[in-house]
């Protein structure tokens, strides 16, 4: 058996919706993935150790720092510029560059629904045919009656933080615009009434 510490030098801290994924085969290692907003490379970590594939940007020069040195000690034979500083209204890569995309809790930090579809957007345009956008994000599903809005679709939880908020209606509005289909149905964790995540996985083309 292998204890914390093993588990963790394996597969990092990666998001348990995330390896589900996995488990289910639906991410594979012979897949380009693109971590938008990869942080210090949480999720990337067993996947870059595993031999994948995997490119990486955030807005923070730090956090790309971050998941660069992650790379060197777990996969060194992946390029640098692979992690990149960029903002995800605006990726800097071609149409249908990845078949798996990562969004993990990104969305939430929109201003306003213009700027949560644009970056919506841009990690769908990025999507190859037959791929996957995994997006774990806050929404008010279950938690209606504890949030309070501050203005559109931003909202004040009651753990004291402000987060744009989706609900079934919006993702379930904008999988059909995009003209994808659910993975999953959509599956949310309410956190002791103090906030809700979203997972939400749907594939780009028939299946």
């Amino acid at each position: 058996m292998h204890g914390p510490q093993e588990i963790a030098a394996q597969f990092g801290h990666i998001d348990i919706c995330l390896f589900d994924q996995l488990q289910r085969g639906r991410l594979t290692l012979d897949m380009r993935v693109l971590d938008a907003g990869c942080g210090p490379g949480r999720n990337a970590h067993y996947l870059m150790r595993a031999g994948a594939d995997v490119h990486g940007i955030d807005s923070d020069p730090q956090q790309v720092e971050q998941i660069r040195a992650l790379a060197r000690a777990v996969a060194p034979a992946l390029p640098e510029a692979n992690f990149q500083v960029a903002d995800v209204t605006n990726l800097p890569f071609a149409d249908a560059s990845f078949d798996f995309v990562i969004s993990s809790a990104v969305l939430h930090f929109a201003d306003h629904e213009r700027h949560f579809e644009t970056m919506l957007g841009e990690m769908w345009r990025v999507v190859s045919a037959g791929g996957v956008l995994f997006a774990r994000l806050a929404s008010s599903i279950g938690i209606e009656d504890r949030v309070v809005r501050s203005e559109g679709r931003r909202f004040t939880l009651p753990d004291g933080t402000d987060r744009f908020l989706v609900d079934e209606a919006y993702l379930l509005r904008l999988t059909a615009e995009l003209g994808g289909r659910l993975l999953d149905p959509l599956k949310t964790t309410n956190v002791q009434g103090m906030r809700a995540m979203t997972t939400w996985v749907i594939g780009k083309g028939s299946g």
